[in-house]
């Protein structure tokens, strides 16, 4: 028996190391350094983060503002994350000379003032021999905390702009000299230091240090076992409690797959005494860590650059994330409760440190500074200040209990921690304006929608259908935030040409970009959670897909239907606030209906047919127009929907499984 308990052990350990690698992958494996080496390093981090703070209280002109960010950036990623794996944990002479050379440049860009900005269309030598330097810097640091497909992906580009003259029509373009390529993406606000490094700059590290000083203060924990707590001793709590928590995480941590890891290692043994098997508990730890992206109020780092690209308000993005996250959230309620039947899942009895009542009178105040941050936006404070000011309410309150107190030491730690955070993202942002800036000179955009909608004939259902493929696939090789930036400037022309909003072009890429989280072959967050639940990466990461069904389908509602755009929060042409609460309705009905489908079991457990009669019905729910679309794409007709059919079906189908006969053979136990 001990030698059972010992190989439970090992074998945890292992699972825990794999999944801190998935993690690694994700946020790039750091240096863990001592010494003086580690003083520097720390004190480099808590200067960036006191810088950002400052400039978030009192005004910083724009572009020094982005060339302080990206130098620190940049300093930190050459001294954090080594040149080979050979180099971990040590400072290297090159890696000195890289972050000195890039605070140089950065000099350099500052000190030239407007003389230095009017020279963009006819750089000096100078200009174009440290801008070719600062380009590489980039895709270097890139490469370190991101791996390599993001640089290799942002040399494409520039090649595409220097060869264009050689390529085949439609995407020919007149050339571009060197020295006008490099001036435009070094010199001007329309490359490297373009919008994407300016959300860095503002909000993305903002909401970093928010997270740090959250984490740091022990909110993270509370907010497990407040939902382990508030999820009550069921057979479905387990995974009751999985997704309660996801939500709440979203916070502090930022990240999918830290998400999946932190509330896996917690909630695993819970999932497996109620009866999970591996991959179905795995695919549910990972959905709840996408969902951990696109919950309010922080979602991920790629909404930040939405409310940019719009020119709307961060509250107007997070308002519009609403409805879709709740019926994402919805969703996975729903399968946790099927689950509880499917599984024949086994109530589990919760260790409790204390009483729901006593946890929240005692750590409750972590729920204050996450509701601030709204209030402060509603209010009129602008994103950067609302989060300057939650910040600071996290501090003081931390101060209520002691265990959870940020005295000095700890204090630092979570500062460097909050920098230390946003490079994987400031570097995506860097790389990614270089993308940016060749689409911007090329005109790739406008030549992309045309190519896409020409390919789909002019139909819109194929348009969504082609631009959701290439915002998979290009989110298979490159981070959330890179996968946004890019199709957001090459894709969403396609759809808004066809009638689309902009804003509901823009949050159906932005979703589709996050789905990168659990697509194979770089679904980290189902690979780090079949790490410790020693379940199939790839049977883990199909579960997933299962679970996160919503956030595939929901994006096409508010693209291909009118009413659709309710689910944003817009109010349809001619309509009134009963359509918003209409379509809302109507799907999350459909959704529950390809939920039963997709679990095989609704009241019962359903044989093939039924599962794909609850699947019809959720399409038809879910898509009111879908019958419709279809029909105009094959035939050309404009055929109007019926739209009781899908209800109806629905209603049928469920007194179906509740009056008619069980088919032989059939259990309507669980396993």
């Amino acid at each position: 028996m001990a030698d059972q308990v010992q190989a439970d052990s090992a074998i945890s350990a292992e699972g825990l190391r794999k999944a801190e690698e998935y993690v690694q992958q994700e946020e790039g494996a750091a240096n863990r350094l001592s010494g003086w080496a580690g003083v520097v390093v720390t004190g480099i981090a808590v200067a960036m983060s006191l810088f950002h703070l400052y400039a978030a209280y009192d005004i910083v002109p724009t572009q020094p503002l982005r060339y302080t960010h990206v130098a620190f950036v940049l300093v930190l990623s050459f001294l954090l994350f080594p040149l080979a794996a050979r180099f971990r944990n040590r400072i290297e002479w090159f890696d000195v000379i890289a972050g000195a050379l890039a605070v140089f440049i950065m000099g350099y860009a500052t000190w030239g003032g407007d003389d230095f900005t009017d020279r963009a269309a006819v750089p000096e030598r100078w200009d174009v021999i440290l801008g070719v330097a600062l380009i590489v810097l980039v895709l270097e640091a890139a490469r370190r905390t991101t791996g390599p497909i993001m640089p290799i992906v942002a040399i494409l580009f520039i090649l595409y702009a220097i060869l264009g003259d050689y390529l085949p029509p439609p995407w020919t373009h007149r050339p571009y000299d060197f020295p006008r390529l490099v001036g435009d993406l070094f010199i001007t606000l329309e490359g490297i230091f373009g919008v994407a490094v300016d959300v860095s700059a503002t909000l993305i590290i903002m909401f970093t240090i928010y997270g740090a000083i959250l984490h740091h203060s022990g909110a993270g924990k509370f907010f497990i076992d407040f939902s382990l707590a508030a999820m009550g001793n069921k057979p479905s709590s387990a995974g009751r409690a999985v997704v309660a928590s996801s939500f709440l995480l979203g916070g502090p941590s930022g990240s999918g797959v830290a998400t999946t890891v932190m509330i896996g290692t917690v909630a695993w043994p819970m999932l497996k005494k109620a009866g999970f098997e591996p991959n179905a508990a795995g695919g549910l730890l990972a959905a709840g860590g996408l969902g951990a992206i696109i919950s309010p109020p922080v979602l991920g780092a790629a909404a930040f650059l939405i409310a940019e690209f719009l020119k709307i308000s961060y509250l107007d993005v997070i308002w519009m994330a609403v409805i879709p996250t709740l019926l994402y959230y919805a969703s996975l309620l729903f399968m946790v409760e099927l689950d509880a039947f499917r599984f024949g899942a086994r109530e589990v009895v919760f260790k409790q440190e204390m009483p729901l009542g006593k946890m929240v009178r005692r750590y409750g105040f972590h729920f204050v500074s996450l509701v601030a941050v709204v209030i402060f936006m509603v209010v009129g404070y602008s994103p950067m200040t609302a989060v300057f000011y939650s910040t600071l309410l996290a501090v003081l309150l931390s101060f209520l209990n002691r265990q959870t107190a940020l005295f000095p030491r700890k204090l630092v730690q979570a500062l460097a921690d909050g920098s230390i955070s946003a490079l994987g993202a400031a570097t995506t942002c860097a790389s990614a304006g270089i993308i940016v800036g060749v689409v911007t000179l090329t005109g790739l955009g406008l030549k992309f929608s045309s190519i896409v909608i020409d390919y789909a004939g002019g139909s819109l259902l194929l348009t969504a259908i082609y631009t959701g493929l290439i915002v998979w696939i290009i989110g298979l090789a490159v981070p959330v935030t890179a996968s946004y930036i890019i199709c957001a400037v090459i894709a969403a022309p396609a759809l808004t040409k066809l009638g689309v909003p902009d804003f509901a072009a823009h949050m159906f890429i932005f979703y589709y970009a996050v789905l990168s989280e659990v697509s194979p072959p770089t679904a980290l967050s189902p690979f780090a959670a079949a790490a410790i639940t020693g379940g199939d990466p790839y049977k883990t990461t199909m579960q997933a897909w299962k679970y996160t069904l919503p956030a595939f389908l929901v994006p096409f509602v508010f693209v291909l239907d009118p009413q659709g755009l309710g689910l944003l929060m817009k109010i349809p042409k001619g309509g009134s606030i009963y359509d918003i609460i209409w379509i809302t309705a109507v799907t999350a009905i459909g959704l529950a209906a390809l939920s039963a489908a997709a679990q095989g079991w609704a009241l019962r457990r359903t044989p093939t047919v039924e599962r794909i009669l609850f699947g019809l019905c959720g399409l038809l729910l879910v898509f009111p127009s879908l019958l419709e679309a279809i029909m105009e794409t094959v035939t050309g007709l404009d055929i109007p929907y019926p739209a009781p059919f899908g209800l109806t079906l629905g209603i049928a189908l469920l007194l179906w499984q509740w009056k008619g006969p069980v088919p032989a053979g059939l259990q309507t136990t669980g396993r």
